[in-house]
């Protein structure tokens, strides 16, 4: 006892090192900082509720993006209107004509393009030419194409889609942006809770087997609790965030800092076995997880950083939120989790339990055997993955995020498109100068193939009749004093080649009439944006993580070489990963893929860090790097599986419970690249490590010092052999 407080007083002296000091004041202010938590927890939980979600992707096109500056210019002068498309089932013309009525009489509803403009359905259908309007009723269907007064993803838009369902009931089949955004805000919100429930459950299952004490599981997701609702709550800062971003955020920051909370309980139990006081046992762990916890979550957040470096700025707020998110995690875990676990530790010690794990001693001989068969393994593999993750095939648009088969929307599509075929909305802008060059143009897009309808003053106004003899409610969603709006409707998906060569070809024939400022919007012009920024992206963003982890490894190590050896097996991982869709014939949504790619780096650069970590301290005790790299392994597997395992269950459990392709497909690709990670980590590394052992205990740097210093040394007596003569 009295060896204890010798210990304890000369531990607070002057020359006490600053990670010391900072775990003594934590210590001595934890009633302080408890409060501090609390208080910004109350302020997360209201503020959450009013950060806005945002389930549009055209809005974090580049300013500069064609599509993005014709959307500004058409909301400024005519708004822009959400889209849907109906087709009612079993129906006369004169039924169909009756609901159409009672549809576009639905408040939120601008107007409803059907064949009654043209035909008189009240003259009986044996007196009507069925195949001239086969493009809205046949086989006893009729399909109508709706305008909103507001946007897709305005609230009122999202209540009139709701009163014509309830219209229609069973007859009616809905597609279109409006109706996938509805549908995607009410699959989302309801999937994430149960996501969350699931991912929470297997993840306290993971703890309980791999912690000592039934208690310890409750401790972490406690702490872990705390960090995710602040990183919540203070989204308020940036005001709207990405769906993708706020639904897959909390899991993913479960999942990758985790670990923190594991470093200090450890480090606390070991401090306690040593026989030092529950409070000197805490300034001691605190002290001994500091620097570890710091080098893990640094990695973490270089890697999600690189995604803010984004065009397509959905990256800039998934990078910033999961920064933020690992942030707030280290910081809970420093500052927090020590008054957490005091208030635990007798709760701990009367739930301890035997070890479930055993202590891995043969698997790592096993590994260790078997290990340039793996490194030769991976080395055969690694190639052809290389050339595979280039070629898959991606989509990039809202409608694979919101219309993804699986969903209502996709069924209801299907119906539709087997009835009619496709029916594509593009808007065009451009300056109100002439209404016969309008007449024109409207006669030229009309005479093309694909074009299914075309809506225009000039085209729809009589030669020679005033534009002030139509009703102001067609004229002002046409024309104003600057502007004029064509609506064109062409039988293609809203994304595909073909889509993408007709929208090429109808911007020619507007740029032909009017030459400047005019513009193509709609779904597939904006995809098309999407795609050529965000394909711009994926080398800057993979290069900046790689470097931003390459350098943080480097200062850890003190080393050039090592930062090489940790990050090989890594992306020879991602590699692996990226090419499983590509041979398996899956289209994934790019989006996945380069947000994936950072992911799976900064979270599991961890375990090859840890590993080499392991081995260098090893090797310092150990003479025999075989016996070292044995005893490496041992020591990092328990750490490794808990990890891993929580990353692979968090993606895997998103993947199978999400019906939204963007955020399943990035469930599938995080939990599997977290499995492949964990594998390549624990076989292909040992061999790195044993074959660059000289490096890894001696590094560049140190050499570089020692030999600076002999130098220094040598000529020190050359230069006073000099001012001696």
């Amino acid at each position: 006892m009295e060896n204890q407080k010798t210990q304890g007083v000369k531990l607070r002296g002057r020359g006490e090192k600053p990670s010391l000091r900072l775990a003594r004041f934590i210590i001595k202010k934890q009633k302080w900082i408890e409060s501090v938590f609390a208080a910004g927890c109350l302020f997360s939980l209201i503020a959450m509720l009013f950060v806005n979600v945002n389930y549009d992707l055209t809005e974090y096109l580049p300013d500069t993006a064609r599509s993005h500056i014709g959307l500004d210019q058409m909301e400024a002068a005519f708004g822009y209107p959400g889209t849907a498309r109906v087709m009612l089932k079993d129906v006369s013309l004169y039924e169909a004509k009756q609901y159409k009525d009672r549809l576009e009489a639905v408040d939120g509803v601008d107007q409803i393009l059907w064949c009654d403009s043209t035909v008189n359905i009240y003259a009986g259908e044996d007196f009507i030419d069925v195949e001239s309007i086969e493009d809205y009723y046949k086989d006893g269907c009729a399909v109508m194409d709706v305008t909103f007064d507001e946007g897709d993803t305005s609230a009122k838009t999202a209540q009139a889609i709701e009163q014509m369902q309830a219209i229609t009931g069973e007859k009616g089949y809905y597609v279109g942006m409006a109706v996938q955004t509805k549908s995607l805000t009410e699959n989302v919100e309801s999937e994430m809770s149960l996501i969350l429930t699931v991912a929470v459950i297997m993840i306290f299952a993971v703890l309980c087997i791999t912690t000592n004490a039934w208690s310890e599981p409750f401790l972490f997701l406690l702490v872990m609790g705390v960090a995710i609702l602040l990183n919540r709550g203070t989204n308020i800062f940036i005001g709207t965030v990405s769906f993708l971003t706020d639904n897959v955020a909390m899991v993913l920051q479960l999942a990758t800092s985790m670990d923190y909370s594991i470093f200090l309980l450890d480090a606390f139990s070991r401090e306690r076995e040593g026989g030092l006081s529950e409070e000197e046992a805490m300034v001691r762990a605190v002290d001994d997880a500091i620097n570890s916890i710091f080098a893990s979550s640094l990695t973490t957040v270089v890697g999600f950083l690189a995604l803010v470096s984004m065009k397509f700025t959905i990256g800039f707020d998934m990078g910033l939120v999961l920064a933020k998110g690992i942030v707030f995690s280290l910081l809970t875990v420093v500052f927090f989790m020590p008054a957490m676990i005091l208030k635990f530790a007798s709760m701990n010690e009367r739930t301890r339990h035997r070890r479930f794990l055993p202590d891995f001693q043969g698997f790592s001989r096993r590994i260790y055997k078997a290990r340039y068969a793996s490194l030769a393994l991976m080395l055969l593999l690694v190639p052809p993955a290389y050339v595979a993750q280039g070629m898959n095939t991606y989509l990039y648009g809202n409608s694979a995020v919101g219309a993804s088969e699986g969903t209502k929307v996709y069924a209801d599509d299907q119906v539709i498109v087997n009835t009619f075929g496709r029916s594509n909305m593009l808007l065009a802008l451009y300056p109100n100068t002439s209404s016969v060059r309008e007449r024109e143009m409207t006669e030229a897009i009309e005479a093309l193939p694909y074009v299914k309808s075309v809506t225009s003053l000039a085209g729809t106004l009589p030669e020679g009749i005033p534009e002030e003899f139509l009703p102001q409610s067609l004229t002002g969603e046409l024309h104003t004093r600057d502007w004029c709006r064509m609506l064109i409707y062409i039988r293609t998906k809203s994304e595909s080649s073909q889509a993408f060569a007709c929208t090429q070809e109808l911007e020619e024939i507007l740029t032909g009439y009017y030459p400047e400022n005019s513009y193509l919007v709609g779904e597939t012009p904006s995809t098309r944006d999407i795609r050529d920024t965000i394909t711009e992206d994926n080398t800057r963003v993979n290069m900046l993580s790689l470097l931003g982890v390459f350098l943080v490894v480097m200062a850890s190590f003190r080393s050039l070489v090592v930062p090489v050896l940790v990050i090989i097996p890594i992306e020879a991982a991602i590699f692996l990963n990226m090419a499983v869709p590509y041979l398996a014939g899956d289209t994934m949504v790019y989006m996945g893929y380069i947000i994936v790619s950072s992911i799976q780096l900064g979270a599991t650069v961890d375990y090859a860090i840890l590993l080499a970590n392991n081995y260098a301290a090893c090797r310092k005790k150990i003479p025999d790097k075989r016996e070292a790299c044995i005893q490496a392994l041992s020591l990092s597997c328990t750490s490794i599986f808990t990890s891993g395992t929580i990353i692979v269950l968090a993606g895997y459990i998103i993947h199978f419970i999400s019906s939204t392709a963007a955020i399943g497909d990035l469930g599938h690709l995080i939990g599997r690249g977290g499995l492949y990670s964990m594998v390549l980590v624990l076989t292909v590394l040992p061999a790195l490590l044993v074959l660059f052992d000289r490096i890894v205990t001696d590094n560049e740097f140190e050499r570089f010092e020692s030999w600076r210093n002999r130098r220094r040394r040598l000529k020190k007596p050359q230069k006073m052999e000099a001012d001696a003569e």
